[in-house]
């Protein structure tokens, strides 16, 4: 089984809260679309240096993460940012791993919007289907 990917947008969550709250406008909330690979052997969100800047979230913590190879390799860990994947959404501080070449999404962010890789289509899909009925708050 090859690498499946997904497209997803990666959003500041501060930025979030400060255009709910009425303090910036919704156009100036830093946003991304990319194309992540669905990492099931992954735990967390893995983005780059240059997408944390892009997206203006902060580190809050230092600390050691261990990468396929088996590697441990110091990182940075940011401030919450938002994924979204069609009509779903999650929250949670991203890995910043030096460069990184491709965004992980793994394990937590995908089972905290109730998604799973299809082993057979390659593609990331609902666990309880795709439709905005499938997925509850």
């Amino acid at each position: 089984m090859g690498a499946t990917y997904a497209e997803i947008t990666l959003k500041n969550a501060f930025d979030e809260t400060r255009a709910r709250e009425g303090l910036i406008e919704e156009r100036d909330v830093r946003s991304v679309t990319v194309h992540a690979v669905a990492d099931t052997g992954a735990m967390s969100l893995v983005i780059n240096e240059e997408l944390q800047k892009k997206l203006g979230v902060p580190t809050v913590n230092k600390r050691f993460a261990q990468i396929a190879n088996g590697q441990r390799v110091p990182c940075e860990e940011t401030d919450p940012v938002n994924i979204f994947w069609k009509n779903r959404r999650s929250s949670l501080p991203a890995l910043v791993i030096p460069g990184a070449k491709t965004v992980l999404m793994g394990a937590i962010p995908l089972e905290s919007m109730d998604l799973m890789v299809n082993p057979v289509t390659q593609e990331v899909v609902g666990v309880h289907g795709d439709s905005e009925e499938s997925f509850i708050f």
